[in-house]
């Protein structure tokens, strides 16, 4: 009986993983957690959904306070804010965001093009396609949460 395994530091026994499929299936993949800041509640569900449907787990956030609560909370991969929230800025609240955890990278989400981008990493423009927008996504959390 061969108990040495690399995986676990030797401790599972060999064949252990094709038992564990026959007994629970296949796992299915991770999905990025991303943060996503909107101060319109239609926008935010439409967009939560969207990056649902391709792949995302999204947590919502309607203002900059629920969004700092949540980025200290939760696990997240990356955030998407939108740029005129309600009392601050998307680059604004990205400063804030990268005193909190600053290796999140913050993706700023607008039709208004900032002045600055503080401490947002990546700007879209909501001109953009659907399509385009996922691709910039998906190569922030590639880059940054692989």
């Amino acid at each position: 009986m061969n108990c040495r395994s690399n995986t676990f530091g030797g401790l599972l026994r060999s064949g252990w993983h094709g038992a564990l499929l026959l007994k629970f299936g296949r796992v299915p993949p991770v999905r990025p957690l991303l943060l996503c800041i909107e101060d319109d509640s239609t926008y935010l569900t439409l967009r939560k959904a969207f990056l649902e449907q391709h792949g995302y787990n999204v947590v919502g956030a309607v203002n900059a306070q629920d969004a700092l609560k949540v980025l200290r909370e939760a696990p997240v991969c990356a955030t998407i804010t939108d740029h005129l929230l309600r009392g601050t800025s998307g680059a604004q609240l990205a400063t804030e965001m990268k005193k909190i955890k600053p290796d999140v990278p913050i993706i700023l989400y607008s039709g208004t093009v900032p002045d600055n981008l503080l401490g947002a990493d990546v700007f879209i423009s909501k001109a953009e396609t659907a399509q385009t927008f996922l691709r910039i996504v998906g190569h922030v959390v590639h880059r940054y949460c692989s």
